[in-house]
């Protein structure tokens, strides 16, 4: 079990503990044993305390009243010093600092399946913002500590560091998460992060961020499972307004966060629910929910586009699914329910 102060703290605390058990030793053995262990802890109190003399009922001997002279010039220095410290800690904020650091590690610790997000910049807030909408949890590195401070919702837990270092990345758990996402702004950093994770977890999903058009191939090639070119992404975006304005007001739909009409959703076909083994006409997911299925990724990962009624929805199937949202998530909760009366009914 780890403590939760750092060793300094702890010397801080216990140089007190230390100079009772000195004094109270010391008292016992150049007094005799007419000094009884209590007589001995009082008189070593009373010295180190600046209190005062006067209760005990044996007079000093000359040994003892040296033995006091160094407790009071040693001891009461060092106590002293001891009481400034603690004092400095707790006003300067310190304190809190190494006790937040500690709980933070202790997070990072515990977290699986969680996102690592390199680089809180721009691109970072936004990532971070829609994992903190599907509460999904994520640890965001940066060196900058300011930004960071922008920073958290309640599903995130800020790391400062260096991203391209593999001590950061093991300590913010790419070991154990599923998927990183480095939005840094410079290329040879993505890459250097994407090799780095990849060798720290060779199953995890890497989403990399490429400034240059020739970086993309560079990142696919050291391990990056999707390369994301904003520049590139925003000249296609903004040639398709300009030459087809329809299609661009409807792929500009799909990425406003607010739009409640046009609401593409991924869902899985967990084990258990009620559309496993199930013909997708059969399913009514249309009829009842007025959504459109775009495309069925199966287990095996062959892409069905534009499935028809005769599909079998199977076990571990990702529906592409788009319609309103509020109908979408009601779907994902029919999913999800019938999931559970399926296990229910199993364990009873």
């Amino acid at each position: 079990m780890k403590f939760l102060l750092p060793w300094r703290v702890w010397i801080i605390i216990l140089i007190p503990i230390l100079l009772l058990m000195i004094g109270t030793i010391g008292y016992r053995v150049v007094e005799g044993p007419h000094w009884t262990w209590f007589d001995a802890l009082y008189m070593t109190s009373i010295t180190l305390t600046t209190v005062g003399y006067g209760e005990i009922p044996y007079r000093l001997s000359n040994p003892g009243r040296a033995f006091t002279i160094f407790l009071m010039f040693g001891g009461v220095f060092t106590l002293f010093y001891t009481v400034s410290e603690i004092i400095r800690i707790v006003v300067t904020g310190e304190m809190q600092s190494l006790i937040g650091k500690k709980r933070m590690e202790r997070t990072l610790a515990n977290l699986k399946n969680h996102v690592v997000i390199c680089g809180f910049g721009r691109m970072g807030k936004l990532i971070s913002q829609e994992f903190e909408k599907e509460k999904q949890a994520y640890v965001v590195i940066d060196h900058n500590a300011e930004r960071l401070q922008e920073s958290m919702g309640r599903c995130g837990v800020t790391l400062q560091g260096d991203a391209t270092s593999d001590d950061t990345l093991k300590l913010a758990g790419v070991e154990r998460a599923k998927a990183l996402v480095t939005v840094l702004p410079s290329d040879a950093d993505n890459l250097y992060i994407t090799l780095s994770a990849r060798v720290l977890n060779d199953q995890i999903k890497i989403v990399a961020r490429a400034e240059e058009q020739v970086a993309v191939n560079k990142l696919k090639r050291v391990g990056a499972s999707y390369v994301v070119a904003p520049y590139v992404i925003g000249g296609l975006r903004v040639a398709q307004i300009v030459l087809q304005p329809t299609l661009g007001d409807v792929l500009e739909n799909t990425t406003q966060p607010g739009n409640h009409e046009f609401f593409i959703r991924e869902i899985v076909v967990p084990a258990g629910s009620e559309f496993h083994q199930l013909p997708l006409k059969d399913s009514r997911i249309h009829e009842d929910f007025g959504a459109v299925i775009l495309l069925i990724k199966t287990p095996q990962g062959q892409n069905i586009y534009y499935p028809q009624g005769n599909t079998i929805l199977i076990e571990g199937a990702v529906l592409v699914i788009v319609g309103n949202r509020d109908k979408i998530l009601e779907l994902e909760k029919r999913i999800q329910k019938s999931m559970l009366e399926e296990k229910n009914k199993k364990s009873n």
